[in-house]
């Protein structure tokens, strides 16, 4: 490892105080032996109360959980709208605490960061108004594990620089989900954070049914397209339960944001990531396609991916069992700085990079003999030890700003000097 390499000190951990509400999914079919469903046997059951009855019991709901959610009467009422529209209820005279009560007995408390908190990505943020000289503004994105193993992604701002310095900006009270989600064509979907919230206090959970397990380790990149525009663009996997697929995630300001599909038989696979322009013309990711070693991979779209060329194989004893990237490559004057994961005995993971021709990525220009990161005695122990892992940095200056999973389990940062970092390649 680098003696250079800088350790700030800060730790995220899980946190299960960290909950949003969600929807609480019923089916609809018929009940026992043909009668009504349990979603209109409760909404009957809700419709049966008094207004008192109705009144008492919403207020019991909202001394529970009012004070530990956002706009909480708000979300019962969008619920109940759902609901209303799959019963087909006929709403006339229902009173608004009774509609607030139906769609309180279809929702519930979601824990989402409760188990795991781990494999970031960080690119600058569109904002960067108000900073000191040398300071810039950063969105990162982080894989949050909560109830049932399922993936979401929640984000976090803060401040970095000048210099080897970082502030993390605090996370709000509450958390929120995206508004509803809005069909678009081949199966993507677009979703927009919540008009009020930060994006610190934004969390995305799995939509669609290729989602539904999980959305896992996204990989964000800040892409310029040939006309100069600027969009932020990650790679993510999304996980069924059975299947995964590699998808898109893209926006112009992360408020509003598209997930879409890729096709083509690189979609297959797990771990993508883009390079943040084309070159020579061509879109092209970095990608594992047989579970061991990477690939360069060229298109003339941004949705569909075809099967690459062999780029790196294992060589070293840190990286025997399985190389893997940690990101989008990272544009230095030197050439494409991608940063890697290695795996060897006993399933260690370890942080490595390659420096890439800017030219022809095609090129290995070196790679470093050594891992950058590798799990120390402390950091051993978490939900899946014996780990070291990001989804990208940030060229910071002649820094490279890291923040890195632990043990999938909780998250730090590091400065690596870029200098030391190309003089230990070989």
């Amino acid at each position: 490892m680098l003696d250079e390499i800088i350790h700030w000190p800060l730790r995220l951990q899980a946190d299960p105080s960290r909950v949003v509400v969600r929807p609480f999914h019923i089916p609809i079919e018929a009940g026992l032996n043909g009668g009504p469903s349990r979603p209109r046997r409760i909404t009957n059951a809700v419709l049966a109360f008094t207004d008192e009855e109705a009144h008492d019991q919403l207020e019991l709901v909202l001394k529970d959980f009012e004070a530990r959610h956002w706009q909480t009467r708000n979300l019962f009422n969008t619920r109940y709208d759902q609901i209303r529209d799959a019963l087909e209820l006929d709403e006339g005279g229902i009173s608004d605490e009774k509609k607030q009560l139906i769609g309180a007995y279809f929702c519930h408390e979601y824990s989402y960061a409760a188990a795991a908190l781990m494999n970031p990505s960080i690119v600058e943020h569109p904002d960067q108004s108000g900073l000191s000289r040398g300071a810039r503004r950063i969105a990162m994105s982080l894989r949050a594990v909560g109830e049932g193993h399922i993936s979401s992604v929640a984000f976090r701002e803060g401040i970095l620089g000048p210099g080897a310095t970082f502030e993390l900006a605090p996370e709000p009270p509450f958390a929120t989900a995206p508004d509803n989600a809005r069909e678009l064509s081949d199966g993507a979907i677009e979703i927009h954070r919540h008009k009020d919230s930060t994006l610190s206090g934004s969390v995305i959970f799995p939509i669609t049914a290729s989602q539904s397990k999980g959305l896992e380790d996204m990989r964000l990149v800040e892409f310029e397209h040939d006309d100069g525009t600027i969009e932020w663009i990650g790679t993510y996997t999304a996980y069924n339960g059975s299947a995964i697929r590699s998808e898109l995630f893209r926006t112009a300001d992360f408020r509003s944001f598209v997930m879409q599909p890729l096709s083509g038989p690189a979609a297959r696979n797990k771990g993508m990531a883009l390079f943040p322009r084309k070159v020579g013309g061509e879109y092209m990711m970095i990608g594992r396609q047989d579970g061991e070693n990477l690939f360069l991979i060229r298109s003339d779209r941004l949705d569909r991916w075809g099967e690459g060329d062999l780029l790196l194989t294992p060589k070293y004893p840190w990286e025997q069992v399985q190389i893997g990237n940690c990101g989008s490559p990272i544009e230095l004057d030197e050439g494409w700085l991608l940063l890697t994961h290695g795996v060897g005995a006993m399933r260690k993971y370890s942080i490595g990079a390659v420096l890439l021709d800017k030219g022809d990525p095609a090129k290995v220009i070196g790679r470093t003999v050594d891992p950058l990161l590798s799990p120390a005695d402390e950091d051993r122990e978490g939900y899946v030890p014996n780990v070291v892992y990001t989804c990208g940095g940030l060229k910071h200056g002649d820094l490279l700003f890291m923040p890195y999973g632990v043990a999938d389990s909780s998250v730090q940062f590091a400065f690596v000097p870029i200098p030391a970092l190309l003089d230990a390649m070989r």
